[in-house]
């Protein structure tokens, strides 16, 4: 009876996230990858009747992998998507604190342009009611913009996103969640695609030996590794960090630690105050 009553209970927030969509009458979705922005984009495929795009914007600072699952989810679908390719923003290439808010600005604004381009005014993207507990000044650009983000406005949480997304049997309803590289480095950091390529190169080894969502923070030379709490254990097992020291050496890494804190949105944020 109960998991009825939870049935029942996930498609009536699923009508109501598609009868929010509707008002939209068509629209462009900034479009990831990711659980959040698939979900949208089934949702707005669905309530708009195929009247929706997909935009995506490939940058250095982001996670090529996560370029190529979003292009096989639309392929998928038969949903149209564009991909633009960006440069890393001059306004950034320090990685300032304030660098969301900027980074946001600049893609969404180059969003926009392309969306209005095949007819679009309205864009979505897919913020939830979650992301307000983590420090996210990106959001501020949203607003200044007009960027609607349906998920947020109807009240759903991660943890209902992922229910909803394995309802409707979106391949990425257990992805972990991702950020830009631009996160794994300190604020006042020269930024270059080298770097940057380190960083995800390091992660995908890490992923190859079962650490899923860990993320490699770099320090210089040196890599803070952060695990998921199921996974502080078994990184120490013998031959297991022997194989972690060796991977991230092979990317790059000169020195190999582990945070003991273990994984946290946005752990180079520290108040915003840039220090690290």
């Amino acid at each position: 009876m109960k998991k009825k009553q939870e049935r029942s209970t996930l498609e009536e927030t699923y009508q109501a996230l598609l009868e929010h969509i509707r008002n939209a009458g068509s629209a462009a979705v900034a479009f990831s990858g990711g659980t959040d922005s698939s979900l949208l984009l089934a949702a707005a495929a669905e309530a708009l009747e195929g009247n929706t795009l997909a935009i995506t914007i490939r940058t250095p600072y982001m996670v090529q992998k996560e370029i190529e699952e979003s292009l096989r989810l639309t392929e998928n679908r038969g949903i149209p998507h564009v991909v633009i390719d960006l440069e890393i923003p001059s306004e950034i290439l320090n990685n300032p604190p304030d660098r969301c808010y900027l980074c946001k600005s600049r893609l969404f604004k180059t969003m926009l342009n392309t969306a209005k381009t095949h007819g679009y005014d309205t864009i979505l993207e897919g913020t939830n009611r979650d992301d307000l507990s983590d420090h996210r000044p990106g959001l501020k650009a949203l607003q200044e913009l007009s960027i609607r983000s349906p998920l947020l406005e109807t009240g759903l949480d991660k943890e209902t996103v992922r229910k909803l997304a394995r309802k409707k049997n979106i391949p990425v309803w257990n992805k972990p969640a991702s950020a830009c590289l631009l996160t794994r480095l300190p604020h006042g950091t020269n930024v270059t695609p080298a770097l940057l390529r380190r960083i995800e190169n390091a992660e995908r080894r890490l992923l190859e030996l079962g650490f899923s969502g860990a993320r490699v923070r770099m320090h210089g030379t040196l890599a803070r590794i952060e695990l998921r709490k199921a996974d502080m254990n078994r990184i120490l097992v013998a031959g297991e960090r022997e194989n972690v020291i060796r991977k991230l050496k092979q990317a790059g890494f000169e020195f190999v630690t582990l945070d003991l804190e273990g994984y946290r949105m946005g752990s180079f944020n520290r108040k915003n105050k840039g220090t690290s």
